[in-house]
């Protein structure tokens, strides 16, 4: 048989329901990987062998084994609380912070029948879009320890990719599920506002921030998403408007549907700064479209629309949402890093009438990238405009430096957190894969209707078939 980290979490589900493996093998299995492997990673802040393996004798012995996710070894977001175990939202101003209840996400999964391993890397409050943190330190890339594995989900992506974790839930506020694995090598899955109701984005600024799943496989991804929904109290979200409210799961392995695909390079980022597509973001998406167009998928380009005033709207939303960190005093202030500084001490200065102007902007932002969708059934951007940034790249001084670098590597993702809409990361190939040089991986963004995780799924699957398998990390 295959190493178990070889097969996909459906397929180790499966040898979990017919008896071939138990629920402590595979944290056994995990946490032995963790061990050796993660130091060179920083994937994980926190490890809990013994509860992992507690959790895993309980679910062992039960003779009800229904959960969606029984037996699958995750890790929890450290974004994430969880009763008992340390949760230091990656800064130093909560570092050695204990909660006493969970979140609801953390709840929902452990309902579910997952197995947390410990908590995931993430940059101070989620805030950037790479993970790393003065707390932490930097989590890399597994295709190439040079390379950053992107954020804020950073430590969830890497984990997957190096088979660390068989699949890890993430949170997505301006791309925090897709940049990373997207830079990964990954399948990410952000969901739409409404859909999971244990993050349903309803109770955030602007409605940017859901839950979602880092997976290898796009079938994972559905498996995942299945769990956080399957169960939960549909009082806490609202059903997204779709046909397809059941289990998700059918439409990622089935992978069958023809769509019309609408093909978008323009980004509502390009009035404030050069947003420039490296030629490897380019080669991934033509290559997508090489494969869709094959399968007999409709494809057409989608005129340009100039954004100029969603930038200065997004920001003022982003530094509103980062002023009710909980730094106080000057000296709590000064643990933060400059650009959680900067994020706060602006959020802190906004005037209440201009964060009302940016929300009504952003509202009707949203309603004009639906309509301006709306031919379509799906559209397909770049997942990034760049290769994986190395470590140290962002600039750790200047925050409106850094704020634009990060605009610069992902100027795709945040307008469909705005928007509301599901959006799907799949990996296209690695980069030089004919060369001895560390290959990179690269990915395209799927977009879908409100509601339309379903068509995303389906057309993800059919580009992961035409693909083929990805080349694992040299240290898998």
């Amino acid at each position: 048989m295959s190493d178990i980290h070889d097969l996909t979490a459906l397929q180790q589900w499966d040898e979990l329901h017919r008896g071939r493996l138990s629920p402590r093998e595979l944290v056994d299995h995990y946490l032995e990987r963790i061990a050796r492997l993660d130091p060179a990673i920083g994937a994980l802040t926190v490890v809990e062998p013994e509860r992992a393996r507690a959790r895993a004798d309980a679910l062992e012995g039960e003779v009800a084994r229904t959960a969606p996710l029984w037996g699958i070894p995750i890790a929890d977001k450290e974004l994430s609380a969880r009763a008992g175990q340390v949760t230091s939202y990656g800064s130093r101003l909560m570092a050695g912070f204990v909660p006493e209840r969970s979140d609801e996400l953390v709840e929902q999964l452990d309902a579910a029948g997952a197995i947390s391993l410990g908590a995931t890397a993430a940059p101070e409050f989620g805030l950037p879009s790479y993970t790393e943190s003065a707390q932490s330190g930097a989590t890399r890339n597994p295709y190439d320890l040079t390379r950053g594995a992107g954020g804020s989900s950073g430590g969830a992506a890497a984990a997957v990719a190096a088979g660390l974790l068989p699949v890890a839930p993430g949170s997505d506020g301006g791309g925090s599920v897709r940049i990373p694995a997207a830079a990964c090598g990954l399948v990410g899955l952000k969901p739409s506002r409404g859909r999971v109701p244990a993050g349903s984005g309803l109770d955030r600024l602007a409605g940017l921030v859901v839950p979602g799943p880092l997976a290898r496989t796009v079938a994972d991804a559905a498996f995942v998403l299945d769990a956080m929904v399957e169960g939960a109290p549909w009082e806490f979200a609202t059903r997204a408007p779709s046909p397809h409210n059941g289990p998700l799961l059918g439409y990622a392995v089935r992978g069958e549907g023809r769509f019309q695909l609408g093909v978008v390079t323009d980004s509502p980022w390009d009035d404030w700064c050069e947003v420039a597509l490296a030629p490897e973001a380019q080669a991934a998406l033509d290559e997508a479209l090489r494969i869709f167009g094959e399968i007999g998928h409709g494809i057409e380009r989608l005129a340009p629309a100039p954004e100029p005033e969603y930038a200065e709207h997004f920001r003022a939303v982003w530094m509103a949402g980062a002023a009710g960190i909980p730094a106080r005093t000057p000296e709590q202030l000064s643990q933060l890093e400059p650009l959680t500084a900067w994020l706060v001490e602006r959020g802190r200065a906004l005037p209440a009438s201009r964060l009302a102007e940016a929300l009504a902007g952003l509202a009707a932002f949203e309603r004009r990238v639906v309509r301006r969708f709306a031919s379509v059934d799906v559209v397909i951007t770049p997942a990034l405009a760049m290769t994986p940034r190395p470590i140290g790249w962002y600039d750790a001084e200047d925050a409106e430096r850094n704020f634009r670098q990060q605009v610069q590597y992902t100027p795709f993702t945040s307008f469909v957190n705005v928007s509301g809409l599901p959006a799907l990361t799949v990996p296209v190939g690695i980069t030089g894969a004919e060369s001895a040089e560390p290959g990179l991986p690269m990915g395209v963004q799927l977009i879908g209707r409100p509601g339309g995780e379903a068509a995303l799924l389906a057309l993800g699957a059919q580009l992961e078939r035409r693909r083929g398998p990805l080349p694992h990390p040299a240290m898998w």
